[in-house]
């Protein structure tokens, strides 16, 4: 077998040669050897064979009493040399050679083979039995195995935390750049960045990354008319993952279920145990969040319908929508201004692909039947359900809704559904009476003086509401009470003037 073939290493967690050569109560010293990098050891074998090869799985630290060696001097450069050459065909990590009783010091040619030969060579002293080298090395591997499952429990936490915020796929790429301590990058269907978080682990690793996430990205669909020949073979199987190094980095792309052609690819200084158990986690998340999102054109299109409902004759595409009544939710994200990302995983938490994303904004229509719920990291507002020629009345008592429940500090505010006693008033005669009662109040009065009477007169509470300092609202209600020539802490005044500005 060729020094040069890949030797397959047992699937345990690798021990560092120093990790060995820490521990106090083994007392190995490191005589030959390359030190460069620190071999990893997967596990402790002692042979006194002289040729080890055929026992060995690769990885193994070989320990030695040396008692196959040739007794003569004669011959021992070349029978070292042979027997070092077969440790290292056979992927051997390194060799510990044990003093007492068969030598006393480690013979000079077996040091200048592992010298030539590139295999770390240990001294192994009386005191220090074979046997408890194979317990440390053990020892480690559990040690090294807890730790392994720890990190990643850890990281399956994190993870599932950042996914249930309001920005879950920014967050969810955070957690797993500082995990991976390298850079997490969520690619779209058509090749380009759609998130990413951290930093490259080194130069050129951008670029390469992108190019690995094209391997696993499927290839489109022939366009529709497109002739195909019928003797033309199948397409090659697509994988899920691919993994590459560059410049020392660590080099990771995953296909997501999703079906829509996102992949997540992370590139990382180094690739530990239990970071591809990581990345998986970070997928399957990925892939239920990007399920929820829609390209550009979709999103546009969503936004277009959802608009149109909330508008003139909504009536004209209910039936689109195959149900009669329902819920318009406003919801605004705690702290942040929302993004396409963030309204798709609301709408797909309120149970509805019906999202509409505004400056500040997104606003839900969500079948009657559903009992809309407070998320984690929103302010939510919702209205009663409608009928679709309410539809444009039910998105307004949803803007009041949130604008309460940011005024209260609420999660999640609905809009009361009893029968109003403006109810028992005709429309017509309510609306002419509203514009004769509030004709002296422009817009900004007006607006100042409902918010102010359905927050029960609270000053900074209208104010917090309002976004404006509590002063401006007492100036403006001073106003208000001098230009209808009323007193507006007589409870019949108020009453009055809600009707008004109700049917206003």
């Amino acid at each position: 077998m060729p020094e040069s073939a890949a030797v397959p290493v047992p699937p345990t967690p690798p021990v560092p040669l120093a990790a060995l050569l820490a521990r106090e109560d083994l007392a190995l010293r490191r005589i030959a050897g390359p030190r460069g990098p620190d071999p990893a050891v997967h596990g402790a074998h002692a042979s006194e064979m002289a040729d080890p090869y055929p026992y060995l799985l690769g990885g193994e630290l070989l320990l030695t009493a040396g008692a196959h060696l040739p007794g003569a001097a004669a011959g021992l450069d070349t029978y070292c040399d042979a027997y070092v050459a077969r440790i290292v065909a056979a992927g051997g990590a390194a060799l510990g050679f044990g003093l007492a009783p068969v030598h006393d010091t480690v013979p000079r040619a077996l040091v200048a083979a592992c010298e030539a030969r590139g295999l770390p060579l240990l001294e192994v002293p009386p005191r220090t039995t074979f046997s408890g080298v194979a317990r440390a090395v053990w020892e480690l591997m559990a040690q090294a195995r807890h730790d392994g499952l720890r990190r990643v429990t850890e990281a399956q936490q994190s993870l599932a935390a950042a996914a249930s915020r309001p920005d879950p796929v920014p967050s969810v790429l955070r957690q797993l750049a500082r995990r991976t301590g390298g850079r997490a990058v969520l690619y779209g269907p058509d090749g380009t960045e759609v998130a990413a978080a951290g930093r490259e682990p080194g130069s050129g690793t951008g670029a390469a990354l992108a190019r690995l996430a094209r391997v696993v990205r499927p290839a489109g669909p022939p366009p529709t008319g497109t002739a195909t020949a019928p003797t033309a073979p199948a397409p090659a199987p697509v994988p899920s993952s691919a993994t590459d190094t560059t410049g020392g980095a660590s080099l990771a792309a995953y296909a997501l279920g999703s079906g829509r052609g996102f992949v997540l690819g992370i590139a990382a200084p180094h690739r530990e145990a239990g970071d591809h158990t990581v990345a998986a986690v970070a997928a399957v998340l990925l892939s239920l969040l990007t399920g929820e999102h829609r390209g550009g054109p979709e999103a546009a299109r969503s936004a277009a319908l959802v608009r149109l409902l909330l508008g003139a004759a909504p009536e004209s595409v209910a039936p689109l929508l195959g149900g009669d009544r329902w819920q318009v939710v406003h919801g605004r994200p705690e702290g942040r201004a929302p993004d396409a990302v963030a309204a798709a995983a609301l709408g797909a938490a309120l149970g509805s692909p019906l999202v509409d994303l505004g400056e500040d904004v997104v606003r839900v229509l969500v079948p009657g039947e559903r009992e809309p719920l407070a998320q984690p990291g929103w302010t939510l507002g919702v209205g009663a359900a409608a009928d679709p020629a309410d539809w444009p009345a039910a998105d307004v008592r949803a803007a009041r809704a949130l604008a309460r429940a940011r005024a209260t500090r609420a999660p999640l505010v609905r809009h009361g559904a009893r029968p109003a006693l403006a109810d028992l008033v005709p429309p017509d005669e309510a609306e002419a009476h509203a514009r004769a009662l509030l004709a002296p109040l422009d817009e900004t009065l007006a607006a100042t003086l409902r918010a102010w009477l359905s927050l029960h007169g609270g000053w900074d509470r209208t104010a917090v509401a309002l976004g404006v300092h509590r002063n401006t609202v007492r100036q403006r209600i001073a106003r208000c009470a001098a230009l209808l020539g009323t007193d507006l802490d007589d409870p019949d005044v108020r009453m009055e003037l809600w009707f008004a500005l109700r049917q206003r």
